[in-house]
């Protein structure tokens, strides 16, 4: 703690061993003081020579390419480092999230992750995942929003009844077994006990979206923000918002829990679904970074996200950008990972299981 200035008078009455111990104690507080300060400073000049990867685990053109383009400017002002946006699609993020968690800790590679479909691949075991989202390193949630059931604009699907009626599975867009539009939909019809069929491989939600308007697929389970822009192009329309809040592309879209009379295990199901939504499109670096130095990542990240030019340009092109602090992250994470029963894990495991 520091001490107020002694008057000449006590300081006369100090002996010379206890004078020079206080000085010295006040001298080591000013540079304890000091020496954060030094330590951005030195993180500051660090990223001045630097160029900082900002990965994201799909292919251009969709969701997560978009707001990756939309934030990097805005990180590299805050950051003080070039930021580039590298695109490494495979297994609907998991290879560039197996990459990741190798790589050094030394803030140079941050990943825009899916917390959505990344979480529910390791929940559920899937084949070649090989990292822990409780164990990386979070910078924070920069969205998280309801999905939306799409269907071709000139279906004649228009409620779920219509979709009890078809003499045929209900076909849908997905990428792997891994990602959301496959975890999406296979929830959704187990909730909701229809016939379905998947079609995998579409390389991006783009173009698993544009299967819809080609006649491939009936229909897609997405984020609202990529279903606001592929209904306003016109190809498809929105059939029912896939959480308990509507969606604020669609506030007249009825949810699907206003739309059908669930079954507790399908609530459940659904319920359990949105915990994931809710983990969004998040940024993440490896396990083991240096304390200074995320911790000025971390400063710069909060800057960037709150920053009002950035929440501006999000909110002109629909891509909103709603910002979690990393230590809400990290409990939000343990909630969807951590806290199931294990008669849940199995159930969401057999709802998920390819094979069936």
């Amino acid at each position: 703690m520091l001490t107020t200035p002694r008057s000449p008078r006590e300081m006369r009455g100090m002996t010379p061993v206890l004078f020079a111990h206080r000085a010295l104690t006040a001298a080591l507080l000013a540079v304890c003081a000091a020496a954060p300060g030094r330590a951005q400073d030195a993180e500051a000049a660090f990223y001045r020579t630097q160029t900082v990867r900002l990965i994201v685990g799909f292919g251009t053109g969709g969701g997560y390419d978009a707001y990756a383009r939309m934030i990097a400017p805005h990180l590299a002002r805050e950051i003080g480092a070039n930021v580039i946006v590298e695109n490494k699609p495979g297994a609907g993020g998991i290879t560039a999230l197996n990459s990741l968690v190798v790589a050094p800790p030394d803030g140079l590679r941050i990943m825009l992750a899916n917390g959505w479909s990344s979480g529910l691949s390791q929940l559920n075991g899937a084949p070649g995942v090989r990292f822990d989202l409780s164990k990386v390193t979070h910078l924070g949630i920069v969205s998280a929003s309801p999905s939306v059931w799409l269907v071709p604009a000139q279906s004649s699907l228009r409620a779920i009844a219509d979709v009890r009626k078809m003499d045929r599975p209900l076909v849908w867009s997905g990428m792997s077994p891994d990602d959301g539009l496959y975890v999406g939909a296979r929830v959704t019809c187990a909730a909701l006990k229809l016939d379905c069929k998947i079609v995998m491989g579409y390389k991006s939600s783009s173009e698993a979206a544009l299967a819809i308007a080609r006649g491939e697929t009936d229909s897609i389970f997405i984020g609202d923000t990529s279903a606001n822009d592929y209904t306003r192009i016109g190809d498809t329309r929105a059939m029912a918002t896939m959480a308990r809040v509507r969606s604020r592309f669609f506030p007249d879209l009825p949810t699907i829990f206003e739309a059908e009379k669930l079954e507790p295990e399908g609530e459940w199901l659904l319920d359990f679904e949105a915990t994931f939504e809710r983990l969004g499109r998040i940024l993440i670096l490896p396990a083991g970074m240096p304390p200074a130095r995320l911790a000025y990542l971390r400063a710069a990240v909060a800057r960037a996200m709150k920053n009002p030019a950035l929440i501006e340009e999000g909110e002109k092109t629909a891509r909103y950008i709603d910002y979690v602090d990393p230590e809400a992250t990290g409990q939000a994470m343990h909630k969807a990972i951590g806290g199931l029963t294990d008669a849940q894990k199995a159930l969401v495991r057999r709802v998920l299981d390819p094979t069936k």
